[in-house]
């Protein structure tokens, strides 16, 4: 399922913060269509990773490519013109300002001229209103607080905010880690829904499950290095939550605990 030209891709890809080495050779790609679910236990290099990505840092060593051609982010705008859009766990919302600014937050469409511009909000609570229901989410009042939402719907909310503005590859930073199981089955069936659109998505994420539920591809990270790239007809999920936890180090401490892990 790879792309035979990904939309992003790198290679090798290595991150210092002075004498601390966060990421040292790490490589992985994502195509079209595609989830990519990117493993690892807490300080394994994901946020690191996914910041590079987004434009937040830059790379010292190694190869970043988008639609195959090498590229340079010196800024997150840079990659959000790029259409690579990052949705992280705090969302980036106010929760006491209403779901239609929150989506449209900083990109509100204006009429009229000159001095006597206004912002349309008629047709951002029209298009809000109409983006949700294409999720199956009934936004009977776009005016409403975005604080009022389910933890899943805020999340799905601040998807479809990214795809809607554009975004080709959609950077999922653990979006299911704070919500119950129904939340969390509404934002995998979004997931899944955006794939179908021909987006790529990388999803990040330290619960096995949820990425064994959607992903396409999984690579796993430790210690800021690439243990492998596996799709799931070459991995089982007990096999991958062995490989992202340490597998021997979860035996030996079975060992040490007379077998209670």
């Amino acid at each position: 399922m790879p792309d035979e030209n990904p939309l992003i891709e790198v290679r090798d890809l290595v991150k210092h913060f002075g004498s601390v080495i966060a990421l040292s050779g790490v490589s992985m790609k994502v195509g079209r269509s595609e989830v990519l679910c990117l493993l690892g236990d807490n300080g394994a290099g994901k946020s690191t990773l996914i910041k590079t990505l987004s434009g937040v840092h830059r790379l010292t060593s190694g190869a970043f490519l988008v639609e195959g051609q090498p590229i340079t982010f010196a800024s997150p705008r840079d990659a959000l013109d790029a259409g690579i859009a990052t949705v992280y766990q705090d969302l980036a919302m106010i929760p006491l300002m209403s779901v239609t600014r929150n989506f449209f937050m900083g990109r509100e469409p204006t009429r009229g001229f000159g001095p006597f511009r206004f912002v349309d909000f008629d047709h951002c609570d029209a298009v809000t209103r109409d983006e949700m229901r294409k999720i199956g989410i009934d936004i009977r009042d776009p005016h409403q607080a975005v604080g009022t939402l389910s933890g899943g719907e805020r999340q799905c909310v601040a998807i479809a905010r990214a795809v809607y503005f554009g975004a080709k590859v959609l950077i999922l930073d653990e979006p299911t880690s704070a919500l119950g199981v129904a939340q969390t089955s509404m934002v995998l069936k979004y997931i899944h829904q955006v794939r179908s659109k021909g987006l790529g998505v990388i999803f990040i994420t330290h619960n096995v499950r949820h990425a064994y539920a959607v992903g396409d591809r999984f690579t796993v990270l430790n210690r800021g290095k690439t243990l492998g790239t596996f799709t799931k007809s070459e991995i089982q999920i007990d096999s991958l939550q062995n490989l992202m936890a340490g597998g021997k180090e979860l035996q030996t401490l079975s060992h040490e605990l007379g077998g209670t892990v």
